[in-house]
């Protein structure tokens, strides 16, 4: 029999780790095992009402049934750098500093491409969402990775990095409000990252996923807002999040008008843009707030945060607030490794969690909880967590 053999490069991948949750999810609930799934960060509330009449109408558009421009629409990309000019003071040129993409997942993996040669260096923060690390390893280039430790605030170390790595450096991702910590980053923090990767001639990929997930006062600057900064950056800006569209998939690049160029080689030779439907939905939810929509989105997860953290504190568990994005990084009551926490708290309450290891050696002996169930729900977690600690420490 013929024999198919898949390419080396995946070797070094393992398998995407929320693929393996939602198995693990199906496979309880086929036992009949009510599940509270606190392991993927989806929100659990819809689109806004004004977001989807809107895509509703461009359905019914001809113009939205012929394909789109490569780059996004002119109206998408000037919604977004209206969307700059008044959240950030930063002022994008709508057809060069901005590119529409279809989610921020690919606009971060397609950048790889455009920017990795192999053997190149590309900069990890660890823990890091698991894509950086897979398509530098696509590309063939040599992740290093930047530890991300507590006693730090979970923000990496530029002088720990070798000269020699650094000679060698085209990428550097970093992502604040971090996920999977929950760590937030200020306007020092950027202004040190951008230095360094000026000085190094590195392209600095900031994925602000999370940017307006923000609680207990703090807003969370773009990386853009540092001066020169969109020499070396480029900003992924998703809406996935804040206006609780991610099976919508729609986002957008920003910054540095050579890197985007790169992208939209990649992007252009593999996609043919995301639907001019979904662009105009994704122009109201940036340009029209009427009900003032992400700032009670923060403060249902805010809530549910505070739910969360005090009924993992009762139960033994040293969890932080954290102020930003909708996620706890919780190290696990005595050491124990994260794999074995994620498996203990389904098998033994139906909770489950994602594994602090899919994300790197760092997030050994953590797990994330992800704040995506009402309230009630994350009480009974809490509970059924409570109950189950005595048997398994």
């Amino acid at each position: 029999m013929l024999e198919i053999k898949a390419a080396q490069r995946l070797d070094k991948v393992p398998p995407y780790a929320f693929a393996q949750l939602d198995q693990a999810k199906k496979r309880a609930i086929e036992r009949g095992v009510d599940i509270i799934n606190l392991g993927v960060g989806d929100p659990d509330l819809p689109t806004p009402e004004w977001v989807w009449r809107q895509a509703r109408a461009a359905v019914g558009e001809p113009r939205n049934h012929r394909y789109p421009d490569y780059e996004g629409s002119l109206g998408f990309r000037e919604a977004v750098a209206g969307y700059y000019q008044r959240r950030f003071g930063v002022s994008l040129d709508p057809r060069e500093e901005v590119m529409a993409l279809i989610g921020s997942k690919e606009g971060l993996a397609h950048m790889v491409w455009g920017m990795v040669d192999p053997g190149d260096v590309v900069l990890i923060p660890d823990p890091a969402y698991p894509v950086y690390e897979a398509h530098t390893h696509y590309a063939l280039g040599e992740p290093y990775f930047m530890p991300l430790e507590a006693k730090a605030g979970f923000l990496p170390d530029f002088r720990a990095i070798p000269q020699g790595v650094a000679r060698r450096a085209k990428v550097m991702f970093l992502n604040y409000p971090n996920n999977p910590t929950g760590a937030v980053a200020g306007r020092g923090f950027f202004e040190a990252a951008t230095g360094y990767c000026r000085e190094h001639g590195i392209l600095l990929c900031h994925d602000a996923a999370y940017i307006e997930m923000t609680y207990d006062g703090y807003r969370a600057p773009s990386v853009l807002e540092i001066p020169g900064a969109r020499e070396v950056a480029v900003e992924f800006y998703s809406l996935s999040k804040p206006f609780n569209m991610t099976g919508w998939r729609i986002a957008a690049a920003v910054g540095n008008k050579e890197a985007l160029a790169a992208l939209g080689k990649v992007k252009t030779n593999t996609d043919s843009g995301q639907s001019g439907a979904i662009q105009e939905a994704g122009i109201v939810a940036l340009r029209d707030d009427p009900e003032g929509f992400i700032g009670h989105m923060n403060e249902v997860y805010r809530s549910r945060r505070d739910v969360l953290v005090e009924g993992l504190g009762a139960s033994g568990w040293d969890v932080q607030k954290p102020q930003g994005t909708f996620y706890l990084w919780a190290r696990c009551p005595g050491g124990m490794d994260g794999r074995t926490m994620a498996a203990l708290l389904l098998e033994e309450a139906g909770v489950i969690v994602a594994p602090g290891p899919a994300w790197g050696a760092q997030g050994q002996h953590y797990v994330r909880f992800a704040l995506t169930v009402p309230e009630e729900r994350l009480r009974e977690a809490c509970q059924r967590i409570s109950a189950m600690m005595p048997r398994v420490q």
